[in-house]
């Protein structure tokens, strides 16, 4: 296994942001053969990889993987070889946030490693998508509490070269409709702002009212994609 980064090139960041990412910000969270790529599993489950596998590419993704390991890819559709699965694909959207006003908010506090079990308990209850023990470290989380109780969380992920990605973006059902989301993702964009880089986002298809918070803060849409499950072989 390799670890050092091939050239990689897209017409747009955006079309590429796993693998742009760990080939510059994120390169000391990546793990690479080949022309793909995957986070430490602690910190993320994404992999990147070119828009279409050949063979090598999916030899190289198994070897990457391990056996009877599930990942998402972009694109497609995709097929893979004899003795992947298929389990399911999924819609996505992604929302270009040039548009977003962006404020600091006085009660957002930075959240760190002794936040972790609360926010792995927010993530479970409100399942705003994928979180691990040190998703954290891909950027900065802000977190809002009501004495001392995390209600509500939004974060920093994916970094493709020039853009930030928003993520992890949920509140405790008992706080909801009282605008805390909206105020997260405007503080969180605020210190993308900050930095020079531009804030974008991604939701599930299906996620109907995640959409329309997003068109309603600014956010406009950039591109419709599917995810497409696959399952490498058990015995690879």
């Amino acid at each position: 296994m390799t670890c050092s980064s091939p050239t990689v090139t897209a017409v747009h960041p955006l079309d590429d942001p796993v693998r742009s990412s760990l080939a510059g910000a994120h390169a000391p969270f990546a793990r690479w053969v080949g022309r793909v790529a995957r986070y430490d599993p602690e910190v993320s489950g994404f992999v990147g990889h070119p828009p279409q596998l050949d063979e090598q590419d999916w030899a190289d993704l198994a070897v990457l993987l391990g056996p009877g390991e599930e990942v998402a890819l972009r694109g497609g559709p995709h097929t893979p070889p004899p003795g992947w699965a298929v389990p399911s694909t999924i819609g996505l959207v992604q929302f270009d946030g040039t548009g977003l006003e962006v404020a600091p908010d006085p009660d957002a506090l930075v959240l760190g490693p002794a936040d972790v079990p609360e926010m792995l308990d927010l993530v479970e209850r409100t399942r705003p998508g994928p979180f691990r023990v040190r998703t954290l470290e891909m950027g900065t989380y802000l977190g809002l509490r009501d004495g001392g109780r995390l209600i509500a969380m939004a974060g920093e992920r994916l970094h493709p070269r020039g853009w930030t990605e928003i993520s992890a973006v949920c509140t405790d059902p008992d706080f909801r409709g009282l605008g805390l989301a909206t105020r997260l993702i405007r503080a969180v964009g605020h210190g993308i702002r900050a930095r020079g880089d531009v804030p974008f986002l991604h939701t599930s298809a299906a996620n109907h009212s995640a959409i329309r918070l997003y068109d309603a803060l600014g956010f406009h849409l950039r591109q419709r994609s599917t995810l497409t499950l696959v399952r490498t072989p058990v015995g690879s």
